[in-house]
C-alpha cells in the first residue's frame, strides 16, 4: 500500500492536466488554441522522432522529410476528394514505407555515419517537393482546406485543437505501451547493448527498420495535421533547420523521456513568439539579424548539453522535488537497466 498515496497524487495531477487542456478552448483566444494546436503536433512528431533517437540510439537529421511527405500526402489526397479518414492513414502509411526505404541502407551505419545518411535523405527530399512540380506544385506550393471529418468541416480553431489533442494522446499512449512490450525492450536493448542484444537472438535489423518505419509514421501523421493547421505547403518548410529542431525539441525535453516530448514541443512552438516579443526591447544590430531564430535554437541546444544533460524534464523533476522537501529525483528511462552486465564500457 506504499504505493497508494502517490499513485492518487499521479492521477489528480493527470485528471487536472485533463480538465485544463479540455477547458482551454473557454478561456484561450483562437491565437492561443492555434499554439496548442501545433504543440500537439510536434509532440507526435517528436514521439516519432523519440522512438527513434531516444530509444533506438538512431540519429536522423532529415526527419522533416518524412514530415513533408505526410503533410504533401494529405495536401494531394484532399485534392483529389479522399476523405479525412483516409488521407490521414494513407499518409502516415506512405510515410512509413519511406522509412522503411530510408532505414534500409541506414542498417550498416551508426553515430555520425547514420546522421550523414539521414541528412542527404533531408537534402534529397527537400529537392524533390520543390523539383516534382506536377505533383506537389514546386516552390510554389499546396493549399490546403481545413479538416472535414464524416461530413463535418473543422472551421473553428476549437475543432482542430482536439482533434490535435487526441490524436497526440493516442500516439503517445501507444508510444508508451510499445516500449514495455517485447518490441520496445528490443528497441533500448539495441540502444544499450548491440552486442549483448545480437548475442539474445534479437535481429538488430529488423527492429532498426521497424523503428525507422514508425518514427517515420508518426512524423507523416504529424505533416498530415501540420498541412491543415498551416493551410498550405511548399518545400521551405520540411527543409534542414526544420529537421534540426525537430532533434533539437527532444534533446531540450529530455531525452529518452516522454513527458520530454510535450516539454521540447512546448518549447519550439514558444520560442519564436518570445524571440518576437524580445525584439523590442533587444538591441537594433541584434533584433533585425535574420538569423536569429536558429541561433536562438543552438543556443538553447548548447546550454541543455552543458548544464542540464536530462532537459527541461529533469529540470521540472527537480524543482518539484525540491518545491516537495525530499531527494532530488532523476528521470528514469524505460528499461535503462536492460541488461548492464552486457555493456561493453
Amino acid at each position: 500500500m506504499t504505493g497508494g498515496p502517490r499513485a492518487c497524487v499521479r492521477w489528480l495531477r493527470r485528471a487536472a492536466l485533463a480538465l485544463a487542456l479540455a477547458g482551454a478552448p473557454l478561456v484561450l483566444p483562437e491565437y492561443y488554441l492555434a499554439q496548442l494546436s501545433f504543440i500537439c503536433i510536434y509532440a507526435i512528431a517528436g514521439a516519432g522522432l523519440m522512438l527513434l533517437a531516444g530509444y533506438t540510439g538512431q540519429i536522423s537529421l532529415g526527419h522533416a522529410a518524412f514530415l513533408g511527405t505526410g503533410a504533401y500526402v494529405e495536401a494531394i489526397a484532399q485534392t483529389h476528394g479522399l476523405p479525412f479518414a483516409v488521407s490521414l492513414p494513407a499518409a502516415a502509411l506512405v510515410a512509413a514505407a519511406t522509412g522503411i526505404v530510408v532505414g534500409l541502407p541506414a542498417l550498416r551505419l551508426e553515430g555520425i555515419y547514420l546522421a550523414i545518411a539521414t541528412l542527404a535523405f533531408g537534402f534529397i527530399g527537400e529537392e524533390l517537393f520543390t523539383r516534382w512540380t506536377a505533383v506537389t506544385g514546386g516552390a510554389a506550393g499546396m493549399p490546403v482546406a481545413p479538416v472535414e471529418l464524416f461530413g463535418h468541416r473543422l472551421d473553428d480553431e476549437w475543432e482542430f485543437y482536439f482533434l490535435s489533442l487526441v490524436l497526440a494522446a493516442l500516439v503517445l499512449k501507444a508510444v508508451s505501451n510499445l516500449l514495455r512490450a517485447p518490441t520496445g525492450r528490443a528497441f533500448v536493448a539495441i540502444r544499450d547493448a548491440p552486442f549483448a542484444a545480437r548475442s539474445l537472438g534479437i535481429d538488430c535489423a529488423r527492429y532498426k527498420t521497424l523503428s525507422f518505419a514508425l518514427s517515420a509514421g508518426a512524423a507523416g501523421l504529424a505533416g498530415a495535421l501540420y498541412a491543415h493547421g498551416i493551410g498550405f505547403v511548399s518545400p521551405e518548410a520540411f527543409g534542414i533547420l526544420a529537421s534540426i529542431e525537430l532533434l533539437a525539441m527532444i534533446l531540450i525535453g529530455g531525452l529518452g523521456t516522454l513527458p520530454g516530448i510535450v516539454l521540447g514541443a512546448g518549447f519550439i512552438v514558444a520560442l519564436p513568439q518570445a524571440l518576437v516579443a524580445a525584439r523590442d526591447v533587444l538591441p537594433e544590430a541584434i533584433a533585425r539579424q535574420a538569423g536569429l531564430q536558429p541561433a536562438a535554437f543552438g543556443l538553447a541546444v548548447v546550454l541543455v548539453v552543458m548544464f542540464e544533460p536530462q532537459g527541461l524534464y529533469g529540470s521540472w523533476l527537480r524543482i518539484r522535488s525540491r518545491l516537495a522537501g525530499g531527494p532530488v529525483r532523476r528521470p528514469r528511462a524505460r528499461q535503462r537497466s536492460y541488461m548492464k552486465s552486457g555493456r561493453t564500457r
